[in-house]
């Protein structure tokens, strides 16, 4: 009876009118928004996709005309709302550009006698990959130029690049549509001649020792989940690979890596809560995948080696996860030794085997840290970080027997900063700093971290960064606030040249580290997911709220905005309370969650029922009922929208954002501007630099001339 009623309720809003064009203050012009046809309506079934007023925009596949006419028409409504902003879009673009390196090269990794570098040249939007022999003082040899791939494609991907052993042979992959199918050729170096292997769907790679063959992962595009390793020998085709380990449950996917020394394949599948680990020598011709551990729901790994020695992360009873060591001949669960046990206070999120050291990487109270552990005076120290908010990864580390790290940093203030540290001594260098050519004084702003309460009493970390000229603590500036929360990700606290361009007019730029991400570990995630999904969205609330409470911002100058689960963390928040903001800007939107979640035929929809439960299951079905921005749509006032979709997006599919703003804007009842923009792409938007620009640019101007903002 539950269900039959919100179908009912749901089906006698529908018939409310849409009031009329976008007339407003901050887009002062009057055009006539298109309306999607309405067809008949069916009822809803419990195990079946949920059709309704709408379900013809997905019905219907990408090449229907239909649905093309369509899309069009809303994009030509978007740029004729926009037409009076295209100055103030051209402004935003050229300071963006003007603030990156045209001509840049990234640090040389060194691979044996090779040192392998990128470099960006002006006007081209995608990198050269090249080498150099002995030193950096030799002649350049070019491995990939993306710019020649990429001819003739407006969106171009390339997921793999992977150099062989012997240094002989590169092998990459590439996609030129954004549906994330990605192709693989192998390339001779030296004569730059392509090899006639071509290899499908692949998701993975690693190259035998002997450089004879390539380890692959395969994607099964019916069902939609990569769920197969194969083994390719040069020169022969793909029909004759052999298969080495199938998955035929869709809500895992397989996965390989080489261990760090080089000495083991591992492969697994994996859910989103599960692993199930395989091993293999890799200096044999034919390695043969031996099981670590059978399956067991909601328990993780990974895995590295060193001298005989399987090290293994995992949260086998142990939530915080604590790290093992087990004897590689013989790696039975019975013989695992603890390492380093579970602390209950910190998140032990993974760590970087090397020969004497290892590097492990921590998380307490919503900080990250650096540890580093002396493998043979079993010392220990941190790498000590400075900003209130910050973020750094390790990179550029393959040789296994280093005693130096490089790593780079970055805050909202700090653009990265590549260091190298050494080990021994606790001594590191700058190895390249970022510039900004436009110019740049970090003394002009200023990070916090606060704290906002959410409605059970958690404290939700927010960090956020500002020009110190421009700030004024009583509720005058615009502020926008980005939002994830989901697949227990961090938000990263990064340091971004184009947000320059928000904070030098004013802006105060927030990232609400909200639950359902990994902050906090294990713990802030699940406190996030399934049936407590809704704390993401109390928690962005409470956040929005504080900040208008503690006057960085009001109402009327508030701009939220989310990406894919984010963009569902939007719509879910504005059905919640539409007097939250003045914008909201929804990128790439999962919006239709139930209608998805209940169509196994899409990209990865039984993976995803570990994030959000599986709405087949009546207690799912009405918890994401519930919130689904879709499905709750109602009559009332709802801020300016810019809402931004992929063509072809396999993750979050068009028809989603497209039906939403068709349900707004029969549903909404004010004149606020409602726009969608769909770009002939994937789920990451742009593929090349400059291209990202410009519609970084496009949503900047979008809420600044709602603000108010000409310049």
């Amino acid at each position: 009876m539950k269900i039959l009623k919100t179908i009912i309720i749901t089906l006698l809003l529908s018939g409310i009118s849409f009031l009329g064009a976008v007339d407003v203050s901050g887009l002062a012009r009057v055009v006539t928004p298109p309306k999607a046809k309405r067809v008949k309506q069916y009822k809803r079934l419990h195990n079946h996709y949920l059709r309704d007023s709408y379900s013809w925009l997905k019905d219907k596949t990408r090449t229907d005309q239909s649905v093309i006419e369509y899309i069009e028409e809303e994009n030509v409504y978007t740029g004729k709302v926009m037409e009076p902003t295209l100055d103030l879009q051209e402004n935003l673009y050229k300071e963006m550009v003007a603030r990156i390196n045209h001509d840049d090269l990234s640090l040389p990794i060194q691979k044996d006698c090779y040192f392998y570098y990128m470099k960006d040249e002006s006007g081209k939007d995608y990198s050269i990959y090249c080498r150099r022999k002995d030193s950096m003082e030799s002649e350049e040899e070019l491995v990939i130029n993306i710019n020649q791939l990429a001819e003739g494609h407006e969106y171009y991907s390339l997921d793999i690049i992977a150099v062989s052993p012997n240094h002989k042979l590169v092998a990459y992959a590439y996609d030129s549509t954004g549906e994330e199918i990605y192709t693989l050729f192998i390339k001779d170096i030296k004569t730059g001649r392509v090899l006639s292997d071509s290899l499908y769907a692949v998701s993975s790679i690693e190259w035998s020792n002997d450089n004879r063959y390539i380890y692959y992962t395969k994607d099964n595009l019916i069902e939609n989940y990569t769920d197969s390793l194969y083994r390719h020998k040069l020169g022969t085709p793909q029909s004759e690979d052999e298969l080495i380990l199938k998955e035929d449950d869709a809500g895992y996917h397989v996965w390989l890596y080489k261990t760090k020394d080089k000495n083991y394949f591992i492969a697994g599948s994996s859910s989103k809560v599960t692993d199930e680990m395989y091993y293999a020598k890799a200096d044999t011709e034919y390695p043969e995948f031996k099981m670590l551990r059978e399956r067991v729901n909601g328990v993780q790994y990974s895995i590295s080696h060193k001298d005989g020695l399987f090290y293994i992360l995992t949260n086998d009873e142990a939530p915080n996860y604590k790290l093992i060591k087990v004897n590689a001949d013989n790696p039975d669960y019975r013989n695992w030794e603890e390492v380093i046990k579970e602390d209950s206070k910190v998140f032990l999120e993974y760590f970087e085997l090397f020969d004497r050291f290892m590097v492990l990487h921590e998380i307490k109270d919503g900080k990250t840290m650096m540890k580093i552990h002396d493998l043979i005076s079993k010392l220990e120290y941190y790498i000590d970080f400075d900003d209130p908010a910050y973020s750094y990864y390790t990179h550029g580390n393959p040789d296994f027997f280093t005693t130096t790290l490089r790593y780079s940093y970055e805050s909202l203030t700090t653009p990265e900063i590549a260091y190298e540290f050494d080990l021994q001594t606790k001594s590191r260098k700058v190895l390249k700093k970022r510039e900004i050519p436009s110019g740049y004084n970090q003394d002009n702003y200023r990070s916090e971290k606060i704290y906002a309460k959410a409605s059970d009493g958690t404290r939700i970390p927010i960090s956020l960064v500002y020009n110190r000229k421009k700030f004024k603590h009583n509720g005058s500036n615009p502020l926008y606030i980005e939002g994830y929360g989901a697949y227990g990700s961090v938000s990263e606290a990064y340091f971004s040249s184009s947000r320059l361009s928000l904070l030098d007019r004013g802006f105060v730029y927030a990232i609400a580290h909200i639950r359902g991400g990994g902050e906090n570990g294990d713990k802030w995630y699940n406190a996030g997911r399934l049936l407590n999904k809704k704390n993401t969205f109390n928690d962005f609330i409470s956040c929005c709220d504080y900040l208008v409470e503690m006057e960085y911002t009001s109402r009327e100058k508030l701009v939220i905005e989310g990406g894919s689960a984010g963009g569902l963390l939007i719509g879910a928040v504005l059905n919640q309370r539409p007097d939250i903001c003045k914008v909201a800007i929804a990128d790439v939107p999962f919006v239709d969650i139930v209608n998805t979640m209940l169509d196994t035929t899409l990209v990865a929809t039984v993976a995803e029922y570990e994030e959000w439960g599986n709405p087949r299951e009546e207690k799912y079905f009405d918890y994401i009922n519930s919130y689904c921005p879709y499905t709750n749509v109602r009559p009332q006032q709802y801020p300016h929208m810019l809402v931004i979709a992929g063509f072809y997006d396999p993750r979050v599919n068009y028809w989603e954002p497209t039906k939403w703003v068709a349900k707004l804007r029969y549903m909404k009842t004010d004149n606020n501007a409602l726009l969608l923009r769909t770009n002939m792409s994937g789920h990451q938007g742009a593929s090349g630099r400059y291209q990202y620009f410009e519609e970084l640019a496009f949503q900047y101007a979008f809420m600044m001339d709602i603000l108010g903002i000409k310049q």
